[in-house]
């Protein structure tokens, strides 16, 4: 059995190997938002309804959230370094996967493959970071991938609507093919590193949650097509996910050791930040998921340019959060952490001013300042979680922290879609009321043949689409407003020694 190697016993390569783990933090990011821009594409291609676009975001994010809870049992079972070059490979079998399909299903299926193999790239790269930097400079280190990470979210969808544009929707996947293959093998010099001992792992508990939590996205994803409960497979994912999540809370209160020790619930500040958190991912990738598709099918704007449009929210996040990251200990977190879930309800509510008739200025400083809100709420988020917990505690409570952000993006792609389509139609609804052959014929000159019945039609359409859109974004809003009282319950940050 291999046993621990120090990172001083690959000194010459520990550069390119905390490259290559910064390099792999920013590729699984980038691939969660890179499709973003180039939807109009993909769903072209593949013939993709407007209800399942949700599942190219959802599909990635649900399995990597079900793998990254396994990471650390497999990296100690199997090797750290034995994972990670498997999870590259098929990380790179499911972008070539992406490429070559034809079908909706198919290209799902290739993401829930990508997204699985994605999901311990980020906590191993940030284990391998931190072993091979010296204690003083970890923290900076810590911050570099945070980072690296939001950049490839924020960047994702301007480099995804260039490629796409000029270089065909299939680019943006063979893109981070280079990156797989030289992080591939700079990984090769690092030494291998596993437990003496296997430990146990509990299976039960992180199947039930990942049972309720895939039985809850398939209800909302396939609900309003399948006109929910008349249909038997909704009856099905409905009383999954019931049972899922019955057996995981029984299985939590009533077994002494499971994957989430008992010891993490029993620290406020822990909890209330995991609840913040899954706030923040319900609202972080939904706004991009929502905004290119306005962009490109209700305002007409080209898909590179909506991409580029996202820019600016990037640079003020990773701007927000290094500046943010700077302020000393000793200062208390709580008012950054207020002020940076104000600044989202904020650029939220000057989306709910979003009109076909504006251009692009509203959206970049709407998403601006959004940007510099969550970049000031993650470092003081994280200070709030860790600042009162056990540090033996601190690496479950981090997987903790990153799942219920990635269950928040997942399950909030999945109610914007869900309300949107709902919306459009009962705002169709409420319009054609209006548009009477009386009212018509007093406004128009002449008979109204059918080409003209078509584009009033779709003008309808854009109009109750825009406001269907203003309406999830008011949900956004609302998300992050429910939670902001929570900041009042968190337990002021301990004295710096």
């Amino acid at each position: 059995m291999s046993t621990p190697l120090p990172s001083t016993e690959v000194a010459g390569g520990h550069h390119a190997i905390s490259a290559a783990a910064l390099m792999a933090t920013y590729m699984q990011a980038v691939n969660i938002s890179i499709p973003n821009a180039a939807l109009p594409h993909i769903q072209a291609t593949l013939s993709m309804a407007n209800d399942e676009v949700g599942w190219v975001f959802s599909s990635y994010i649900a399995a990597s959230a079900v793998t990254m809870s396994i990471t650390q049992w497999l990296a100690g079972r199997y090797g750290r370094k034995a994972v990670y070059q498997a999870a590259l490979v098929v990380f790179a079998l499911g972008l070539v996967l992406d490429t070559l399909a034809t079908t909706s299903i198919q290209f799902v299926l290739a993401r829930i493959l990508q997204g699985a193999a994605s999901g311990p790239l980020a906590p191993l790269s940030l284990a391998i970071l931190l072993e091979a930097t010296p204690p003083a400079r970890q923290a900076r280190m810590g911050l570099a991938s945070t980072a690296c990470s939001l950049l490839g979210i924020s960047t994702g969808p301007a480099l995804g609507g260039w490629l796409s544009e000029y270089y065909g929707w299939a680019s943006i996947f063979y893109v981070s093919l280079p990156m797989t293959a030289f992080i591939f093998l700079a990984m090769a010099q690092m030494g291998e590193k596993r437990a003496e001992r296997s430990q146990p792992f509990d299976f039960f508990g992180p199947t039930t949650f990942s049972v309720g939590m895939i039985g809850l996205q398939m209800l909302l994803d396939r609900g309003e097509r399948l006109e929910w409960f008349a249909s038997t497979e909704i009856w099905v994912e409905a009383s999954a996910s019931v049972l899922g999540f019955y057996l995981f809370i029984v299985h939590v209160l009533t077994t002494k050791e499971h994957f989430l020790r008992t010891a993490l619930f029993r620290d406020r500040n822990l909890l209330l930040s995991t609840v913040i958190s899954f706030a923040l991912g319900f609202v972080l990738l939904p706004t991009l998921a929502l905004t290119s598709p306005m962009l490109e099918e209700l305002l007409n704007y080209p898909v590179d340019t909506t991409g580029y449009m996202t820019i600016p929210r990037g640079v003020a996040l990773v701007g927000a959060l290094v500046l943010t990251s700077l302020v000393p200990g000793q200062v208390d977190y709580r008012p950054f952490l207020m002020g940076g879930m104000a600044l989202v309800v904020y650029a939220n509510w000057l989306m709910l001013g979003y009109s076909p008739a504006m251009d692009w200025r509203p959206v970049v400083e709407a998403g601006f300042l959004q940007g510099a809100g969550i970049g000031m709420l993650l470092p003081a988020l994280a200070r709030a979680a860790f600042g009162t917990l056990d540090p033996k505690l601190r690496p479950e409570g981090s997987a903790l922290i990153n799942l219920s952000r990635l269950y928040g993006s997942t399950i909030g792609i999945a109610v914007v879609q869900l309300f949107f389509y709902a919306n459009t139609q009962a705002v169709h609804v409420a319009l054609a009321k209006h548009l009477t052959p009386f009212r018509v014929a007093a406004n128009v000159a002449g008979p109204i043949g059918k080409p003209g019945l078509a584009a009033l039609n779709g003008m309808v359409t854009r109009q109750a689409a825009t406001v269907a859109v203003i309406d999830q974004f008011e949900i956004l809003m609302f998300a992050m407003l429910v939670v902001i009282p929570l900041v009042f319950f968190l337990r002021k940050p301990r004295p710096a020694s």
